[in-house]
């Protein structure tokens, strides 16, 4: 069946009377858009605003995109290309222009040749709405903030990270009006997720940057994220006990002397970890009246451990004479 469509599609093709008759209707509809292109038009155009030498102190932004509506007159060939993209229309900010403590503001009257300048001669400009736009400026402002890393990482058992994530941006400069530099006072990555790791971590993770803020210029977008991750194991040791502040009159028993310290660390520092490296305290002065224990604080700990812990909460003791 497929066949026989295409062989009457052929002879359709091959068909002089078929082929003339397309001939003639294809000119007479080019005939016809000439002549309707020829003709002259009143149409209004949108124009997007487009800010040109705006002063480098300053920097203009507003809530919404201003737009001018100009009346056009001219023939549909020099309009026709109005509507193939988004027009445009300059303001200048260095003349024709008035300025006050908060904004710039244009005015048709002041800026009608300005505009006038940008078309063809063949083009006239019967109007522009609306008569008047008003730019509200600030001063630019720098601001130098900190990334802070957002992670959701589950490591492999027996795996932690060593030290800390090492950001390279660490951080980022912030540039645009002072109003909106300032209330801004950190940076946060997009989430970095990873799942059962035991390598180390080189990658690279997208910033977090505030969102419609076309003002504001960002010196990086990302940031390179670098982690050593190593096999740990637990530790523990057994830390003496250490009483302060007891009046001299007292004499005091306690028991135990000794409280056990579990601690996760790296096998690379868990031979080096030694007891001198801890000390719990039990302070005699914060001792309620008629409490009969003490409470022990890990008050010295080598900064590489984590999830270290005390399995006493409690020393008991007595005064003796």
């Amino acid at each position: 069946m497929i066949s026989t469509i295409k062989s009457k599609l052929l002879k359709a093709i091959k068909n002089k009377r078929i082929n003339v008759f397309f001939l003639f209707l294809l000119m007479s509809f080019s005939v016809l858009i000439l002549l309707k292109l020829s003709n002259t038009y009143v149409n209004t155009i949108t124009f997007q605003i487009n800010k040109v030498n705006v002063p480098e102190a300053h920097v203009v932004f507003d809530d919404h995109q201003k737009t001018l509506r100009v009346g056009l007159k001219a023939q549909g060939f020099n309009m026709l290309k109005y509507y193939f993209k988004k027009p445009k229309i300059n303001i200048d900010f260095s003349h024709n222009i008035t300025k006050t403590d908060s904004f710039y503001i244009w005015n048709k009257n002041t800026a009608f040749l300005d505009v006038i300048s940008q078309f063809d001669k063949s083009v006239e400009v019967v109007n522009i709405n609306p008569d008047t736009l008003y730019f509200k400026y600030d001063i630019n402002a720098i601001k130098k903030v900190p990334i802070k890393i957002n992670a959701k990482i589950n490591y492999a058992i027996g795996y932690d990270i060593l030290e800390s994530f090492e950001l390279s941006p660490d951080s980022i400069k912030i540039i645009g009006p002072k109003v909106l530099v300032s209330a801004i006072d950190f940076i946060e990555t997009d989430t970095l997720k990873l799942q059962d790791v035991k390598e180390n971590i080189i990658t690279t993770v997208l910033l977090k940057l505030p969102e419609n803020q076309t003002e504001l210029e960002f010196s990086s977008k990302q940031t390179h994220v670098v982690a050593t991750v190593t096999k740990f194991t637990e530790g523990k040791l057994k830390i003496p006990v250490t009483i302060i502040n007891v009046p001299e009159h007292i004499n005091l028993k306690y028991y135990p002397k000794k409280i056990t310290v579990s601690y996760y660390t790296s096998l690379s520092n868990y031979k080096s970890i030694t007891a001198s490296d801890f000390e719990i305290v039990c302070d005699f002065s914060e001792v309620s009246k008629n409490q009969t224990f003490l409470i022990p604080r890990l008050t010295k700990q080598p900064e590489v451990l984590r999830h270290v812990k005390i399995n006493h909460d409690q020393i008991e003791y007595i005064i003796t004479e």
